[in-house]
């Protein structure tokens, strides 16, 4: 009778283990955020936003504990066109030397389906905060084979409207809307020494 029992509270013991909440730092080597949108209907240009800084905490067993911060600096803006970035990070859009930060904070997280979240947060850009919600798909959890610690992947996808956020030079034209898509890799880190 005791082995039996011995055994549950074990197999209790490693789920709730195995469960823990961990606090992710993000690899901005294996994450991207890219902007896609409408060029008077002729082509869908596409710009990267790297250098991204931030901390996810998961808690799969209280996915509404989970939370995300990140910091998105406009020097990591890449369209592979020189002249565009100059013209993006300027003041008729970004106005990147007064606002040289894109913000995202989570106001709640939910679990939407086997391996699916949609995360609530706060997007500010241009000194302008509107809640926006990421439809998430948990890539991958568990031991980062080159880190070896903890990691997490996630993909994300999201829509905004850049008149929201004082970003609305040539509107309608150049498409109001914006699709972001976002790849994550986070890592917990190395302990303090």
């Amino acid at each position: 009778m005791k082995r039996p029992l011995l055994a549950a509270a074990l197999a209790l013991a490693s789920t709730v283990a195995f469960a823990a909440p961990l606090t992710y730092k993000i690899d901005a080597n294996h994450t991207d955020v890219v902007a896609s949108w409408s060029h008077f209907g002729f082509s869908n240009p596409i710009a990267h936003f790297g250098k991204v800084d931030g901390n996810i905490t998961y808690d799969p067993a209280n996915v509404g504990a989970s939370k995300v911060e990140v910091t998105i600096p406009l020097s990591g803006l890449n369209s592979h066109v020189g002249d565009f970035d100059d013209h993006l990070r300027s003041a008729d859009f970004f106005d990147a030397e007064k606002f040289p930060n894109i913000t995202f904070k989570s106001t709640s997280v939910k679990a939407a389906g086997k391996g699916k979240l949609k995360v609530t947060g706060d997007l500010t850009i241009k000194g302008v905060t509107k809640p926006v919600v990421l439809d998430v798909t948990i890539n991958k959890t568990g031991v980062q084979p080159l880190a070896k610690r903890e990691a997490a992947g996630f993909s994300a996808t999201t829509t905004v409207k850049r008149t929201d956020f004082g970003l609305g030079l040539y509107a309608p034209n150049v498409s109001d809307q914006v699709k972001l898509s976002i790849t994550t890799e986070a890592i917990v880190p190395k302990p303090a020494e």
